[in-house]
């Protein structure tokens, strides 16, 4: 019974790092074009962002190896800000945006760049593990509507959710 438990212990850990369906991670993405700080334009709500605005996310090399994860938002509920910090590891190669995020201990997520403005890297389409988790995230704290536009029409046709998406407040 004991293995039992800890196989399906393993198993739902490896879970979260799958890749939803048709969602494929960019090639020769470019870690040092990507590090730096982006502004979170919309997402599928959860817990963990529930009622944040101004919500950022900042990347930046981690002593010992990895991407140090900062992200921050602001609570309107509380009036004050909230922070994560984080770790992540490329899941297979460093060219291709395919991550592992971890802001809890030794539990991953999946952190998959399907799709990346690649000549300036001015935004950047996010998804987990599943079709429950989607981020649109950008340079600047809007994007012009055309981005918006590319992003509900590849998203919807990848089957997330795209009628629950929050925009996110960045002014």
């Amino acid at each position: 019974m004991k293995k039992f438990l800890v196989l399906i212990f393993i198993l739902q850990l490896t879970g979260c790092l799958g890749l939803p369906d048709g969602v494929k991670p960019v090639t020769d993405f470019k870690l040092n074009h990507y590090l730096g700080t982006w502004y979170e334009i919309a997402r599928l709500d959860h817990s963990f962002e529930r009622g944040l605005s101004h919500v950022t996310a900042e990347y930046s090399f981690r002593k010992g190896g990895g991407i140090h994860v900062l992200n921050r938002g602001f609570s309107t509920s509380n009036q004050e800000w909230k922070e994560a910090i984080g770790k992540a590891f490329f899941v297979n190669d460093a060219s291709e945006g395919y991550l592992k995020v971890s802001f809890f201990g030794p539990f991953y997520g999946s952190y998959v760049v399907f799709e990346l403005d690649e000549q300036n890297y001015q935004y950047a389409f996010i998804s987990g593990p599943n079709t429950d988790y989607l981020w649109l995230l950008s340079r600047t704290p809007q994007v012009r509507p055309e981005v918006m536009a590319r992003f509900l029409k590849a998203s919807t046709a990848l089957g997330f959710d795209t009628e629950q998406l929050i925009i996110v407040q960045q002014d």
